[in-house]
């Protein structure tokens, strides 16, 4: 399995496709890992070359001790697409990931040609929540709380949660974390406030949120893509905070169609046309 040591820590990712392909990275949620994407994948089109990568202190990658703060967890992706050479990528994150992939474009436009943003924002939640979450889990550890953070990943029915492939292997890649790791990314978050830097964003940008997403709603995920000129806004039916993971095929559909309009993707049947407008571009068929 393929490592590296950017930032003097070691980062477990996954590189897959031709190399000579157009560049997708994938950055997952806080709790999760790379695994995140693997029912997306299969709905992709062909001639990408895909990065996925396990975040500092989740997956196979290393967890050194808490707290991490957004800059570091930014200069690991930074200095990994360096490592690979990649530049000009389409960058996707979900929630964590999400703020990540902000972040990055913000101090890389070098290296992020369009952005997808899911189930995530400028700025998440409030401190003193999160130092709550933070104590909560050095206390009890993940596995006893586990359960109900879970349940706050997906689809809420009545009093039901529904998650794809059963709510356990969800559970089990969180108790996974190491809660260094978890609560490393915690306090990442918690400190992060990307409105100014965002705001001044321009390239093709995507929003994606689950229209029952609790962590991320709808109505936060629209402020955060408006602070992008020229940005699209999409919300996945059926869906939670891990929407790419409840509805696959949905999320698959509406990146490729974002993969195709900003001619990130060479379709020679169908070649995109660039229009100017103002201090963006964007791409229209």
């Amino acid at each position: 399995m393929p490592f590296a040591e950017p930032n003097s820590i070691r980062l477990h990712y996954l590189d897959e496709g031709p190399r000579d392909g157009a560049p997708l990275v994938l950055l997952h949620a806080l709790g999760t890992n790379l695994h995140l994407w693997d029912a997306v994948l299969p709905h992709m089109p062909d001639g990408l070359r895909v990065v996925r990568i396990d975040l500092r202190g989740h997956g196979q990658s290393d967890a050194p001790p808490a707290p991490y703060s957004m800059g570091a967890m930014v200069r690991d992706v930074e200095s990994l697409l360096d490592h690979l050479e990649l530049r000009d990528v389409m960058l996707c994150g979900l929630s964590l990931g999400g703020m990540i992939a902000q972040g990055l474009a913000v101090k890389r436009l070098d290296q992020v040609r369009a952005l997808v943003l899911a189930g995530t924002a400028a700025k998440i939640g409030m401190p003193k929540l999160w130092d709550y979450r933070a104590e909560a889990v050095r206390k009890h550890g993940l596995d006893v709380l586990a359960d109900e953070i879970a349940k706050h990943w997906f689809l809420r029915k009545g009093q039901t949660f529904v998650s794809p492939d059963g709510l356990s292997h969800w559970r089990d890649m969180l108790v996974n974390t190491p809660v260094d790791g978890y609560c490393g990314a915690i306090a990442a978050v918690s400190g992060t406030d990307f409105f100014t830097p965002t705001s001044g964003l321009r390239l093709p940008a995507l929003g994606l949120c689950g229209v029952d997403d609790r962590a991320t709603p709808p109505d936060l995920m629209r402020e955060t893509l408006e602070l992008i000129p020229g940005s699209d806004f999409k919300i996945i039916r059926r869906a939670g905070h891990l929407c790419c993971a409840e509805q696959p095929e949905e999320f698959a559909a509406h990146l490729r169609d974002f993969i195709r309009t900003t001619g990130h993707l060479h379709d020679p049947e169908q070649p995109p046309v660039l229009i100017q407008s103002g201090n963006c571009c964007s791409v229209h068929k």
